[in-house]
């Protein structure tokens, strides 16, 4: 098996593993016939990025992009389905949804339409993807510092933490094989997060043990 191979199917077990995550969410729903304490937005923004980056996959006819983004997707779509249904602010919900769905699509459109096949078609929606992917991994840097200065962790998760480091190097050195630097830059910041929350976990392991987490 040589090195790319290797890599592209450790992108594939840990990216799936780091979505696989949401079932503990969904099983939660489902228990609770509640959304109490569980975000939609992130389910709504994973599923647009994977959309897109599936997109990316199909253009490079990359089966490690397409593959990872597909389940993913769908998953995603799964979860917020479950939300749906046991949320209390539907209204709030699908107009999230809408509004989203319409950017979503509007993108694909100029790309589809607007754009000519080739080289600028493929960078243009890289750098999209990339600057979302990034987005997505810093998201959660005003949680972590509201968090060094309480010094409590319960709101981190440990097994997401480790899944989500074994992603971002995965796909880090996927895209350093590949020389695709639309797959390799982005993940730097989910390396960068994730040593910030390993961190963050050696500091304030005496105040609140890491397997008592839940979120981030």
């Amino acid at each position: 098996m040589d090195l790319l191979h290797l890599l592209s199917w450790a992108c594939i077990v840990f990216t799936l593993g780091m979505f696989s995550t949401g079932l503990v969410d969904l099983k939660k729903m489902q228990t609770s016939k509640s959304t109490d304490n569980i975000q939609f937005l992130p389910f709504l923004t994973t599923c647009v990025n994977n959309l897109g980056w599936l997109y990316y996959g199909m253009l490079k006819r990359d089966h490690t992009l397409i593959v990872v983004n597909l389940i993913g997707a769908l998953l995603q779509t799964l979860y917020i389905i479950v939300y749906v249904k046991y949320t209390k602010q539907k209204k709030d919900v699908m107009f999230q949804i809408v509004a989203v769905g319409a950017v979503a699509t509007s993108a694909g459109l100029y790309f589809s339409l607007f754009l000519p096949p080739g080289d600028m078609r493929l960078n243009q929606l890289g750098l999209v993807c990339s600057v979302a992917t990034v987005g997505v991994y810093l998201s959660p840097l005003a949680d972590l510092m509201a968090i060094v200065r309480s010094g409590n962790v319960q709101r981190l998760s440990f097994p997401l933490t480790v899944a989500t480091f074994f992603t971002s190097t995965s796909w880090f050195f996927y895209g350093l094989q590949l020389g695709d630097l639309y797959i390799l830059a982005p993940n730097l910041p989910g390396i960068l997060t994730s040593g910030i929350r390993f961190y963050l976990f050696w500091r304030f392991a005496h105040v609140s043990p890491p397997y008592k987490s839940m979120q981030i």
